[in-house]
Parts: structure tokens; sequence; C-alpha cells
């Protein structure tokens, strides 16, 4: 009734069917997106992603689903770490790499992995997928597959479909319909909400200058000068800054609507910036760089600034990006995040079976204790706890 196919470049895919699939609020998984990674080196071999998209066809030929999916020769850019396995694969003699990942490369955000649309039938077409990316799997020999970050409704049906579920933590932002910058603040205790006032307070103070400007009214100039920030920043942490100038150029003509800079600027020169991406509902935090240090310019330019765009334009959620305990004073809740595994090797399985239901306890209790270092009033709305309600669905 199915037909998979596997793509070594999303341009084999026409780019409207993928998006119609992919939805409007994940623009990591936008093919203009995808595509750019691919056209200006961003993945490939030399970086241990190569990409083996999988896209699901009915019987009259039509495309009803999709995945994002990489062969994997590392873990680099993952986020959700699992050297320790590759170490006990090796210590036991066997090869972990390669292995399968379906994910957007270098982007640890909440979203859907089972692109599927809107379809009445869209649970079939999901499980269809599933099926075949198993079979795949198989067919290919790799040692696993893995599902990162995924959204909520999908967790259930890859864990229905056997895979281990594994959880996370990030720390997200919700909109609980606030007027203003102003009013949120309102919901946090009088102590955490004057360190906020502090801290913005301190950047204006210093002279810095904030400027938001969408993807597509950035100038080549600019993007330039973010890219070296960009780079520097990887440079001083000793990581691989893997997305291309001409790769921010892209996407900046392509999809510049749903990318947002934020610049800061000290006299006549940039001197900080971070990036964001834009979706219908949503804004994702990834990069920031910054060539001069001045007091609370990170909180201002990465969380401020998003916190402020979300409110101005009716945005529902915020994830700022991986880790970052100190986003909690600021308003961002610890938050469940998920991933499904497949894993060929029976003992394998098991093993790692234990590992993950061990892991998720310890989680909890991480979650629960991030909780009780909340800024929000008990008397507000905004204190509820995010891991209440279950996994976080986008």
């Amino acid at each position: 009734m199915y037909r998979l196919t596997t793509h070594s470049a999303i341009a084999d895919i026409p780019a409207d069917q993928w998006n119609r699939l992919a939805g409007d609020d994940s623009p990591f998984l936008r093919h203009e997106f995808l595509d750019a990674m691919e056209r200006h080196g961003c993945v490939g071999e030399s970086l241990g992603w190569l990409p083996r998209h999988l896209a699901l066809q009915d019987a009259d030929g039509h495309l009803v689903a999709a995945a994002p999916c990489y062969l994997k020769f590392n873990s680099y850019g993952e986020f959700v770490f699992d050297w320790s396995w590759a170490d006990a694969y090796r210590r036991k003699g066997l090869r972990y790499y390669p292995k399968l990942v379906i994910a957007s490369p270098y982007t640890p955000a909440t979203g859907p992995r089972l692109l599927t649309g809107d379809s009445p039938a869209r649970k079939e077409h999901a499980r269809a997928l599933i099926q075949g990316a198993i079979r795949v799997a198989e067919e290919a020999g790799v040692s696993s597959m893995h599902w990162l970050f995924t959204a909520e409704d999908e967790q259930a049906l890859l864990e229905g479909q056997g895979l281990l579920g594994r959880v996370g933590c990030q720390f997200h932002w919700h909109n609980r319909g606030y007027n203003s910058f102003e009013d949120y603040l309102g919901t946090f205790t009088a102590e955490k909400r004057k360190k906020v006032k502090r801290e913005r307070r301190r950047v204006v103070e210093s002279g810095v200058r904030i400027r938001r400007i969408p993807g597509n009214a950035v100038t080549e100039a600019e993007w330039a000068t973010f890219h070296r920030l960009y780079c520097d920043a990887f440079d001083k942490r000793g990581g691989i800054p893997t997305f291309s100038l001409p790769f921010f150029q892209a996407i900046g003509e392509t999809m510049g609507e749903s990318l947002l800079l934020v610049l800061a600027e000290y006299g006549n020169d940039i001197v900080a910036a971070a990036f964001n991406l834009v979706g219908t509902r949503s804004l994702y935090g990834r990069h920031w760089g910054c060539f001069k240090d001045f007091h609370s310019l990170h909180f201002e330019a990465c969380y401020y600034q998003g916190l402020d765009y979300c409110i101005e334009n009716g945005l529902t959620r915020f994830e700022p990006g991986a880790q970052g305990e100190h986003k909690v004073s600021r308003g961002f809740l610890p938050t469940p995040t998920w991933s499904a595994h497949w894993i060929a090797d029976p003992a394998f399985r098991d093993a790692i079976a234990r590992f993950v239901t061990l892991e998720a306890e310890g989680m909890d209790d991480y979650i629960a204790e991030m909780q009780a270092h909340s800024p929000y009033r008990r008397d507000s709305s905004a204190a509820a706890d995010p891991a209440s309600a279950g996994r976080d669905s986008t």
C-alpha cells in the first residue's frame, strides 16, 4: 500500500510537498533550511552527516509522509548524548557507528519528526513511516536509529512501535497572554522582578543599542559580521562552527521571514548578536556570539529581546536553546524533551532500556528541583509546572 524511498539530497523531494508535510511552526525543518545546509557544506561526509531522507508514497504515488534522516559516523551536533552507548559497543568489540538519526542537524529544538501534515490518516501514515524506517535501518546494517526532540504525539507513536523512549530537559517559556514585558514581569516575585529590571537597565546604561532585524532585511555586511561572531563563539568553546556564511545568506534570501537577528551595537560597531528562528507559534533561540563583554548583554540579546518579540507578535512558546539552568530565574521553566531509539542488538537494547528507565527517574527529580527555583509568584498561572501536563507538545 505504501512505498518508502531514501534520498541522498533533499532537493530530490519537491519543496512544496515537503513543506506541506513539515507544517509552519518548525522553520528548521523547512526544505529551504535543509537544502541550504547540503548546498553550502554544513553536512556531508567530512562532518559525519550524510543525508538519507525518507519519503513515503501511497498507492497513487502521492507523498504522504517524510522524515529528515542522516547516516551518522559520530554523535556531534545531536544534543541527545549517546557517547556512553558508543563506548559500551567499543568495549564489547562492536561497531556503534554508523547509525541513523532523524533530526534537523545541530538543532536541539522540539518539533515534528514524522512529517505527515494535517491528513486525517496522519497516524496511519506515521506508523507506515516508522515501520519503513526500521526496515531501512535493518537493510543498512546500522547499529541503531534515533528520533531526536520529538513532538508529544509522535513520541507515543514511536514507543507504540517498540522504540525506547528517552527523556531530557530544557527550559522553555510559555506565553500566558501577556500584554507587555512589564505585564509578564508582574507575575514574578518582587526579588526576581527587580533582578531582571536591573539587568535590562545595565545594558541601556552601558551605551549598547539593540536592533531586531528580520532575516530578509539583514545586509550582506551584517551577515558577515554575525558569522564572525558565530565562529568566534565556537572557537572559544573548542567546537566546530558548521554553518557557513553562504548558508546564512541563503536562508536569509529563501526564508528570511522565518529568521530573527538581534544585533547589539556599541558606538559604530556590532559587538554581539543572537540568531533566532521564527515559527507561526514559536520562537527558537539558536546562536550567540560577542566580541566584547557587557554586563547582562547575553541575557538581553538572547532572552529578553526574544520574550519581547513573542509578546509583541503573539507567539506562544520560546525555546531559547539547550541546557542553561540560569534560564529558570528569567522565566524559562524546566520542560521534558523526548527522543525515541531503535537498537538492533537485542542484548544492548535490553541494557539501554534499563539505562533510560533509571535516567528518567533521575530526570524527574532534576525537573522537580529546577521547578522549585521558579521566579513566578505562587498565585500566578505562569507558576504551573510544565512537567505536570506530561510531554511538551508543539
